[in-house]
């Protein structure tokens, strides 16, 4: 403090104005004191805040000397990252916290703080106490004041980010793996439809480079060759909507692939994902595939044309050969050789008719061309008619058949003769796989609501590998060279396929060496009042029924079949003219004035139908019966001739009983 004269006389004008200066300064001092008191003050605040910020913070924070780069404080945190007393901190350098491979690029990222004042490090791993190591990021920034300066480092542990974002694109890169190996050719487009990838499969499909492709607008591709009106229409869709569109069938001619199918998928990513502007575009090529179908089809389409003209041909010898065979039948004056000879010819010729038209059967299956012609009737009626059929066969092995029925009419709405075909086969084929002298039964029952149809046999049985698919096409078992029980293997998947279409199941049980059992379960139609079982013709009366005698006209080109019916027809008494060949079979009508005619299709000059169709034409013949004899069994056939006029359908080589009954018909409205 600077002391004040004192005097006890009167002062000068000099001594006031020092005074007045010495009180001045004294002021001067005293406000400098209290700004300084105060200022230490701010600065011990500051420093309290500084610490507390610095010692609570929840990142690492270490402070390095701005000219050697080593560690002059570091806040707890730091020690509790890392599992070391902060003292240990002291005097090292930051890369020796680390892994010492680090210290090149830890010294060259100093050197670029001190130039820039700040930088963001992310490639530093430290190791912990433990041995554990950890990834950090450091944010560096150099702090001056007039006095010194400093470098502060604070540092987060990142170590479980990056390995969320490792997993992340691992994920990623296993989704563009994906992409990248599947066959089909995917595009991945942003919102604005440009390229930003493809995979392997697009760039070989369509001739094109990964650098022709990404980046590039999707209409742009291949010089526009992508501009494709219905590709448009679908990414539209898309967009605007937002939604999925699947199976979008676009065809287009690059100029380079030429005409291409292409079956488009349009996918948008979802709006909780990490790219939801993003779409992805699969690009089937269906176009091999549309080629090959094609062709399959018209394989199809000409093996069922072969089928048919197959059957055809077979059905025409075997026409004349079962004829033969019924006309010796009519003959009494047989030894017993001729009489055995006789039985295996027709034996076998109804066997081959019956694979003749199991061929054609399955074909017709197989390609959706099987219409059911339901009726009404009475199941022990179909069986019975199978039973005759096969009895050739059954008496052939001498098998002894049991059969048991219901004495009450079970009811179904089924075609017939289809119904017939599954009883026959299943009769067929126990015969066939039973040791000669074996034994069958047949039982039809009502089950519920189910009429149940039992075949059981005590044969070979079936293996357990083989019984999965018995019900197969061409499943057939093992057999020797000599194939002594023939077959075509077909018989079991016509009867499932037929049983199906009526509404029905089939089921096979068998054990091998123990025999078989299948069991066709059918809905059995509702009985009405008015229903009642047909009538049945007595053997004798389905054999030989009474005919009065007929004019016949046989028209046939095949000259061995119309002659063996002319010999067959007037050997039980009618009147018969024949004729080859369209024009002049209808002269010889004119002139002969038929009561039937049993017209081939298939003729030379002028065919079957068109014929029908000028005698229906004809005045004089206005009462005359067509009666449709032809190796074609197809539906369309049958539809074609009710269209040119005939009354009968038989396919070739068809049963000579079925033409009697015909022939017995027309006597009796003749009458």
């Amino acid at each position: 403090m600077v002391s004040t004269r004192k005097t006890d006389g009167p002062t000068s004008q000099e001594d006031l104005a020092v005074d007045q200066k010495m009180r001045e300064m004294n002021e001067a001092l005293l406000i400098s004191s209290v700004r300084q008191h105060e200022l230490a003050g701010q600065a011990r605040k500051a420093e309290l805040r500084y610490r507390g910020l610095f010692e609570s913070a929840k990142d690492g924070i270490l402070i390095l000397d701005t000219d050697t780069g080593r560690i002059s404080d570091a806040n707890p945190f730091m020690s509790q990252l890392l599992g070391y007393p902060t003292r240990d901190f002291m005097g090292k350098e930051l890369w020796e916290l680390g892994r010492p491979s680090d210290k090149s690029s830890i010294q060259t990222a100093l050197r670029e703080l001190r130039e820039k004042g700040h930088i963001h490090y992310e490639n530093l791993v430290l190791e912990t106490k433990q041995g554990r190591r950890i990834e950090v990021e450091i944010v560096g920034n150099v702090y001056k004041d007039e006095d010194q300066s400093a470098i502060q480092c604070n540092i987060r542990d990142i170590t479980e980010r990056r390995s969320a974002e490792l997993t992340l694109a691992k994920a990623l890169a296993y989704g563009d793996d994906i992409i990248a190996t599947l066959r089909e050719p995917f595009l991945v487009l942003d919102n604005e439809l440009r390229v930003r990838t493809a995979n392997r499969s697009f760039y070989d499909a369509f001739h094109v480079s990964k650098q022709q492709t990404e980046n590039c607008f999707v209409y742009d591709l291949g010089n526009g060759q992508w501009d494709i009106p219905g590709l448009r229409a679908l990414l539209d869709q898309v967009l605007t909507r937002n939604e999925s569109v699947n199976d979008f069938e676009v065809e287009h001619c690059f100029p380079v692939l030429g005409q291409k199918t292409m079956v488009l998928n349009a996918r948008p990513f979802p709006p909780d994902s990490q790219n939801p502007e993003l779409i992805l575009l699969a690009v089937y090529d269906v176009s091999a595939a549309r080629a090959r179908a094609e062709e399959l089809a018209e394989l199809h389409r000409r093996k069922d044309e072969f089928l048919a003209m197959l059957s055809h041909e077979l059905r025409n010898p075997l026409a004349p050969i079962l004829s033969a065979v019924q006309l010796l039948g009519l003959r009494k004056d047989e030894d017993e050789l001729q009489r055995h000879a006789h039985a295996v010819i027709e034996r076998q010729v109804v066997q081959l008719t019956r694979l003749v038209d199991d061929l054609l059967e399955v074909s017709r299956i197989t390609t959706g061309r099987v219409r059911l012609h339901r009726e009404r009737v009475v199941v022990n009626d179909i069986v019975e008619n199978a039973i005759e059929t096969t009895r050739p066969l059954l008496e052939q092995g001498q098998h002894e058949l049991n059969v048991s029925m219901s004495t009450q009419p079970i009811w179904l709405d089924v075609d017939a003769d289809r119904l017939e075909q599954v009883v026959v086969n299943l009769l067929a084929n126990a015969a066939k796989y039973s040791n000669d002298g074996g034994h069958i039964w047949l039982t039809v029952g009502l089950e519920g609501h189910e009429c149940v149809l039992r075949v059981r046999d005590a044969g070979v049985g079936i293996a357990p590998e083989l019984l999965p698919c018995v019900f197969d096409l061409f499943t057939q078992a093992e057999q020797s060279l000599a194939r002594s029980k023939g077959g075509l293997g077909i018989g079991l998947a016509l009867v499932k396929r037929l049983t199906v279409l009526h509404g029905g199941k089939v089921e096979v049980n068998s054990a091998l060496g123990e025999g078989s059992e299948f069991v066709v379960r059918l809905p059995v139609a509702a009985v009405r009042p008015t229903d009642a079982p047909r009538p049945r013709l007595s053997a004798s009366e389905t054999d030989q029924p009474t005919i009065r005698p007929l004019r016949i006209l046989v028209v046939d080109d095949n000259q061995d079949l119309t002659e063996m019916l002319e010999m067959l027809l007037k050997e039980l008494g009618h009147e018969v003219r024949t004729a080859h060949d369209g024009h002049p079979a209808l002269e010889v009508a004119l002139d002969f004035l038929p009561n039937v005619v049993l017209l081939d299709i298939g003729l030379p000059g002028m065919d079957g139908y068109e014929l029908a169709k000028r005698i229906r034409r004809q005045p004089a013949l206005t009462n005359v019966i067509l009666v449709a004899l032809t190796g074609y069994g197809q539906g369309i056939n049958r539809q074609r001739s009710r269209d040119a006029g005939f009354d009968h359908y038989l396919v070739k080589p068809a049963d000579f009983k079925m033409v009697q009954q015909i022939l017995a018909t027309v006597s009796e409205k003749a009458r």
